[in-house]
This record gives C-alpha cells, structure tokens and sequence, in this order.
C-alpha cells in the first residue's frame, strides 16, 4: 500500500542530499511504495518472508544463506504481499518479541547480516530508525558501530503495542525500554507524542527533539495548466463541481481507524436537512480486500438513505491525481478515533488550499494551531462534526482565512527542505 511514513522518508531523504549529505534509504521488511519517484535501495533487509518463516520454522536458521536469499527478492515480496491482509499485531505477538531482541532472536541470522553489512561497507555517521519496533538491531549497531548516532523516529509505535496481547504487550514494552537506552535522540512530530512516549517507555524528555510535521509542498504549489486550460476554455476538469456544490472531502486509508464511517454518520445527519442539499462527500486512499466489506457497507447505508448519488469513492490516486482530486475539495476530514501522532494528509489538503475540520484529540491539535489551516471539533460526536461542517460550509470568509494563513506558515515551517535542515543538524549533534 502506499505509506504515509515511508512517503515522508522518501522525501526527506532527498531533501538531505539536495543540501549534500549522503544519504542511503533503506528499506526492511517489504519494498517501499510511493506516489513520487522513490530512492530507496533494491535491497531489502529483514525480508518480510525470511523474518516469518524464521519464526515459524526455527531449523530454517541452519540452511544456508544462499540456499533462501532468493526470498528477499522485491518481486518476490511483491508478490507475496499483493493481496495480503495486514499484519494483525494480536496474531504477531511472538514475532514481535523475537524481533525486539534482535541477535538473541530466531532472526538472529538477518540481524547479523544487516549489521555486518552496516560495519564493512557504510559506517554511518548516523542511523535512523523509522520506529523503535525495528530496533532490536540496536544494541549490536551501538556495540560494533560506537561512533555511529543513532536516531529513532517516534510516530506510531503505541497503536502497534497496544493491539498486542496484555501479557505480550508487558514483555514487549520492557523490550523497547532496554533498546531505548542505547538511542542518542528520539524524534516526535507534537509533544503530545513526546509526551505519550516518555510515559509508556520512561525515556528521560531530554533525549526527545521535537520536529514540525513537513511534506514536499511543490507538487502542491504547481499550478495544473492542463487544468487551468480546461477551466479557460469553459470545459469539464476530472474533478468538476456542480455549481454551488460544497465538496467535503476525504482522504486517508480505507480503514474502520481512519474513521471514514464517523463522516459518513456525520453526512447522514446534515443531509436529512434538505437546507444543506449543496453539501457532498468525496473519499480516497488505499483499500486493502480484507476492508472491502467495509467500503461496501459504508455505501449500502448511504444508498439506502438515499444519498448514494452525492458520494464518491475515488479509489487510491496517483501524485497528480490526489493534487488534483484535493484542490477540488472545500473543506478536508479524517475523523480518526484514535491519538494519530502525525496527520501529514492536513498538512497535503493545506498545501492544496483546502481547510481542514479534524477531532480534538493527538497530535491533530497542534498541528492545526501551528499551521492555522482549520479547526477542531470534540472527538467521538459525529453530531458536532455535522454542525461544524454545515457552519463552515457557510462562512466562505473563515475558510479564505484558514487558506491564507495556512499556505504562509507551511512554507515558513513544515516544507520538507526545512525538516531536511533539522535532521541535518541532529545527525550532527553529539
């Protein structure tokens, strides 16, 4: 699927070789995908396929290398993962203990050979982590790379451990405190997530840094001339509106924690009201087939309320696509019920001179008065998300505001070229 954090890294590590640094991206697990021209490296450590049949067949361990690096293969892992379900953390939980204790795990073997190849072929100045749920690497890295500064992103590692069984998810917890002490820097998007983190691992507050959440924004400021020329000429765009028509928009994975279905209710509510007939809903983002049923029902219940003609799906876009497909919206809403502790979809539908209406609850709180972009609602009331979306669609001048002081503090703040600067400077820290 396409990932919001992989996305982000893609990004920023161009950006920090456009201010020159050298900066390898290396993908673990699965190759990484991308809506812009990725970077990442072709070879792929802790092979999604080697770390699970690791686990379940211990005597893997003794066939040689050789003999299995074949399953490391991208295409292979492609394949394999092409129509997978999602890794489900309750039926992990073994899995993710082994992991956390890296040389000392069933995957003891690919560790090795990650840190081995780290050791004699890179010796970075810096490391950095994309979670601490990959970490058991760590204590092997800090022990034979001793000048290298290891850096961990923190920015979803709870939701994961949350899901694990009680008894699993203790063990692991105590895991990611030990791995935690061989770290130099934690790096948060909010202080909410410092905050939450410093609590559930007991990592001191000093060795966080706080970065403002950033994205590219130049396929955002890039005016679409095919578009433009369209509009010039009087001729229908992909994403033409009605006249009149206020277009809330949706754009996140298709997933019951993203929250679609909140928005729907919230719809359902304002629609009965024949005074807010203008007011449409418009969905994108990835969907995997273990959440089909859940698109399905989601379009069942607005067809039987009669709304199904004022909703679209528009499946998962490319680059320009989503560029295109966001300008079109006036006003963005991704109802999440859980402490989302990044939201970089609020800073893409700003970067699009699209406002935005999040619950107030995660890092979602100080994302939106840091960039100015929107408001914020109580979490969990589809009742108040309805009245709130029927309010803005009615007040045009609060949403040139929220445009207007959006697009200054983005540039000033959260584009990908400033966060490339920040970690510039933490690698260089000692």
């Amino acid at each position: 699927m396409y990932c919001g954090s992989c996305m982000h890294d893609n990004s920023l590590a161009k950006a920090m070789r456009a201010i020159g640094d050298d900066v390898l991206l290396q993908p673990v697990y699965t190759p990484i995908r991308t809506d812009e021209p990725g970077i990442a490296s072709d070879q792929i450590f802790l092979g999604g396929i080697q770390v699970y049949l690791l686990q379940q067949i211990p005597l893997l361990r003794w066939v040689p290398r050789g003999l299995r690096s074949w399953l490391d293969r991208p295409g292979i892992i492609g394949a394999a993962t092409r129509n997978a379900v999602g890794t489900d953390p309750a039926k992990l939980g073994d899995l993710t203990l082994s992991m956390l204790r890296g040389e000392h795990g069933r995957q003891a073997s690919e560790v090795e050979r990650l840190v081995r190849w780290l050791e004699t072929e890179h010796r970075p100045d810096a490391i950095i982590l994309s979670n601490l749920l990959i970490g058991g690497v760590i204590p092997s890295i800090a022990e034979r790379l001793p000048d290298t500064k290891i850096i961990v992103v923190l920015q979803g590692d709870d939701i994961f451990l949350d899901q694990l069984p009680d008894n699993v998810r203790r063990k692991a917890i105590l895991l990611c405190q030990e791995l935690a002490e061989s770290v130099d820097t934690f790096v948060t998007y909010s202080r909410f997530y410092r905050d939450k983190m410093c609590g559930l691992l007991s990592i001191p507050a000093e060795k966080f840094e706080i970065h403002p959440l950033s994205i590219d924004l130049k396929p955002f400021g890039e005016v679409d001339l095919v578009a433009a020329a369209s509009v010039a000429d009087g001729l229908p765009t992909p994403h033409t509106k009605v006249a009149g028509e206020f277009r809330v928009g949706y754009f996140a994975r298709i997933a019951p924690e993203k929250g679609l279905h909140l928005l729907v209710q919230a719809f359902e509510r304002l629609a009965g009201d024949p005074n807010n007939a203008h007011i449409t809903l418009h969905a994108a983002g990835w969907l995997g087939d273990h959440h089909r049923p859940y698109l399905d029902e989601l379009q069942g219940k607005l067809k039987a309320a009669n709304l199904a003609e004022r909703f679209i799906y528009h499946g998962s876009p490319s680059l320009d696509e989503k560029v295109s497909l966001m300008r079109s919206f006036d006003l963005l809403s991704v109802p999440a019920p859980y402490e989302d502790p990044k939201g970089l979809f609020l800073l893409e539908a700003m970067a699009a001179g699209v406002p935005v209406l999040q619950p107030a609850h995660g890092a979602f709180v100080e994302l939106v008065e840091a960039t100015g972009g929107g408001e914020c609602y109580p979490p969990h009331d589809p009742g108040e998300l309805a009245a709130r979306i029927v309010a803005l669609s009615r007040s045009a001048e609060r949403l040139t505001e929220f445009q207007s002081v959006a697009q200054h503090r983005l540039k000033q703040n959260h584009s990908i070229e400033a966060a490339a600067v920040r970690m510039h400077e933490t690698c260089r820290a000692r």
